[in-house]
């Protein structure tokens, strides 16, 4: 059964860093495009960045751009958001996806097929 888990989540101040992970299990991550996306309360829900399969290759939203960075550790079947520079409107449940026919030219379009059940970001002094 494909399954995604998403940790590192928790309460940090403004300016604060942390690191979210995406954890697969009964797929091979590195065969999938990854999406990461969040939603705030009463707001729409936010495409973060993407990472391809094909060619690792990545992409941000502008408001997280310079800031997050998304990586993949194969290994593992891992793949990584971290966050730096955190503002408080970056408090979200953030949700790790997967797909592998969507790529990361559409995800924010069309979504993907796979999701985690997502991990609270709070930023708050």
């Amino acid at each position: 059964q494909l399954q995604l888990v998403e940790s590192g989540g928790g309460l940090v101040q403004p300016g604060g860093s942390l690191r979210l992970s995406c954890a697969a299990s009964g797929f091979t991550l590195n065969r999938y495009n990854i999406g990461w996306f969040r939603q705030a309360p009463g707001k729409e829900r936010e495409g973060v960045s993407c990472i391809s399969s094909s060619d690792g290759s990545t992409s941000y939203a502008d408001s997280v751009k310079g800031r997050f960075t998304i990586s993949r550790d194969n290994a593992k079947n891992t793949v990584y958001l971290q966050m730096n520079s955190l503002r408080p409107e970056d408090t979200a449940v953030y949700y790790c996806t997967a797909d592998d026919v969507v790529e990361c030219s559409r995800y924010v379009l069309v979504g993907m097929d796979y999701w985690g059940k997502g991990t609270l970001v709070t930023v708050s002094s």
